[in-house]
């Protein structure tokens, strides 16, 4: 299988696409201005005790207190909260954990009013991003996770990842990692450190022990709902997680994040070092690896598959609906049970895609169409199994009910990815009436004129669709696109963009900026509507 990652970086926000032989399995985006991450560590203080859920609500900056279940205190929880208080009490020095002497693990059956108090400092862990009306949810059993390993403070256990199948190699890691830990820490051997040599595994040991450390300083300096350890960028994140031998390219168009992911590879697997690539033409990325029209065809509310079959998926605030229709496919007419079979399975395919394109998470209920044999409701639940089994998401699939619905319950770290493909008109903004699209060029000459002549920016690219751009650039000599260059230099371009619509433009400057050309007439605002506006603003400010 070849997979390509696509990295599509932006002033405000970072798209990254995974693509498993041309096709499009994973999209994330995230704003490049992004807080509370998962694996974000922070220093807070519990604002509020909620004994009925035995949890607390904890401050650390976010708009909507955090969340913190006293079952997410862990059981080294005495331990870790002596050694924060004493390290917060006495700044003269970094601790050292591995001279620490640890206490008795806390009771799982234990109250949250018995072991905090409010007002009381504590090390969290973003364990989930905020998700609609809620906070983040949070964690005080801290990891530092590496490529190989994954460093845990105040435990002692060694776990090695289930995928890694030889005992032999079990033994060797486990005999390996009881030598160069330090004490008082626990580690996870993940997947990745099958056959790894000693050296590589210890320079991370010693790189996330590290980690650790400079979070214990920056814990000392006392700011509380201050940053003190943040996980790596999104991008560099999926490639330490999924990297793998079947990945042939990396393309990024930012220089900053390609240095990024090249060093982290250079570091990880010299000898692949050279698949990261920085993309720098002026046809958007996404549209130059097709991944712009795959996510109009997937991400809406009906998806298509194959022979006229498609799905509809509806998101609620408890859980996601996914209808399966065959649509006008009149395959095996003859033979209804066959053909409901038929159907089922490719939609099991396209689901388990969608679950990961998606991300979604919670409680998943999904109407096949309705099969009468058993045997056939058995084969489909097998198959949805097997076409889950890449999906690094936790996750548990029960069998059809009598209903014929079947239950999924998928880990949920993230929103859910709810993009909108339908697009807003970008002549009337909603309103209803478009301009004339035979004048359309007209206003695209006047926008390049005023760009030019009114805000003098003469080097800048205007992205319009491309049957828009294939019209302005027809004929060798006496092309639009000829003609404007000649008027107004040659240092602006005209490029297609298929994230357009229609009659939609954008333009930006040289440094990838904005340019924002929209005037009054655009949105057909008179003088009297313009005046009104600018006293009710005025009223407010005032206020």
């Amino acid at each position: 299988m070849k997979s390509e990652l696509i990295v599509d970086v932006q002033p405000d926000e970072m798209s990254i696409a995974l693509l498993e032989d041309g096709r499009l399995m994973s999209l994330q985006k995230e704003a490049r201005n992004i807080k509370y991450a998962v694996g974000d560590i922070y220093l807070g203080r519990v604002k509020k005790l909620m004994p009925g859920l035995n949890a607390v609500f904890v401050d650390i900056g976010s708009e909507k207190d955090a969340f913190l279940h006293y079952l997410d205190l862990g059981s080294q929880f005495s331990s870790f909260n002596a050694f924060v208080q004493g390290a917060i009490k006495d700044t003269s020095k970094v601790p050292s954990l591995s001279k620490f002497k640890c206490l008795p693990d806390i009771s799982k059956q234990g109250s949250v009013s018995e072991t905090l108090t409010v007002g009381q400092e504590i090390v969290v862990q973003v364990s989930k991003e905020p998700i609609s009306t809620k906070g983040p949810r949070l964690t005080t059993e801290i990891t530092y996770t590496g490529r190989f390993l994954v460093l845990i403070p105040f435990s002692n256990k060694i776990s090695i990842s289930q995928k890694i199948k030889s005992t032999e190699e079990k033994m060797r890691l486990r005999q390996l990692i009881e030598s160069i830990k330090p004490k008082n820490f626990g580690v996870i051997v993940r997947t990745s450190a099958e056959n790894k040599r000693v050296a590589e595994l210890n320079n991370e040991m010693d790189t996330l022990v590290r980690c650790w450390e400079d979070t214990v300083e920056k814990m000392q300096k006392n700011v509380l709902s201050s940053l003190l350890h943040e996980e790596e960028s999104r991008a560099v994140g999926i490639i330490r997680d999924i990297f793998s031998p079947s990945f042939e390219n990396v393309y990024v168009n930012d220089a900053e994040i390609f240095s990024q992911i090249y060093n982290y590879v250079s570091l990880i697997a010299p000898e692949r070092k050279e698949i990261v690539q920085l993309y720098a033409k002026d046809i958007p990325i996404f549209d130059e690896y097709n991944v712009t029209k795959q996510i109009k065809s997937s991400l809406g509310k009906t998806v298509s598959f194959k022979s006229g079959a498609y799905i509809i998926i509806e998101h609620t605030e408890a859980l996601h609906v996914i209808d399966v229709n065959s649509g006008n496919r009149n395959k095996n007419a003859d033979n209804q049970e066959e053909n409901a079979l038929d159907v089922n399975l490719r939609a099991a395919d396209e689901i388990a895609r969608q679950l990961r394109l998606r991300d979604m998470g919670g409680i998943i209920v999904i109407d096949f169409i309705d099969m009468n044999t058993a045997e056939h409701r058995l084969k489909l639940y097998e198959h949805m199994r097997e076409v889950m089994a890449n999906d690094r998401a936790r996750h548990n699939i029960l069998p059809l009910s009598k209903f014929g619905l079947m239950q999924i319950t998928r880990q949920r770290v993230r929103a859910v990815l709810d993009i909108e493909t339908m697009e807003t008109c970008p002549s009337c903004y909603g309103k209803g009436k478009v301009q004339p699209s035979l004048l359309f060029t007209d206003k695209l000459h006047e926008k390049i004129d005023y760009v030019v002549n009114n805000l003098d920016i003469k080097e800048f690219t205007m992205y319009v669709h491309p049957y828009v751009d294939a019209y302005i650039k027809k004929g060798l000599l006496n092309s639009l696109y000829r003609k404007w260059r000649s008027e107004f230099g040659r240092k602006f371009k005209i490029v297609p963009n298929q994230a357009l619509a229609y009659l939609e433009y954008r333009i930006f400057d040289r440094e990838r900026k904005e340019i924002d050309v929209k005037e009054d007439k655009d949105l057909d605002v008179s003088s009297v509507e313009k005046q009104v506006s600018k006293s009710n603003r005025s009223n407010k400010d005032e206020n």
